[in-house]
């Protein structure tokens, strides 16, 4: 799961984006510790709230994340045509 260049080859191992994203978030978990991703938990909640007050609670009733509207719906179209 690393990408490593060898000196004597030029053979890489690939790595996903998830791979990738794992890698750092642990990384950042190991250097600052929960009590970071605690913090900026804490932050976002806030921001959150001040830009959506009026629809916190109809986030809550949709499992407390603001969804997409279905691609139809969006663009005024019936579903299945």
């Amino acid at each position: 799961m690393e990408t490593r260049i060898s000196e004597n080859t030029e053979e890489t191992t690939h790595l996903t984006v998830r791979q990738a994203g794992q890698r750092g978030g642990t990384r950042t978990l190991e250097r600052h510790g929960r009590e970071h991703f605690q913090a900026i938990g804490r932050k976002g909640g806030r921001r959150t709230a001040e830009l959506y007050r009026d629809l916190l609670s109809e986030f809550g009733k949709r499992g407390g994340r603001p969804r997409r509207p279905a691609l139809d719906g969006y663009m005024g179209e019936e579903a299945g045509k």
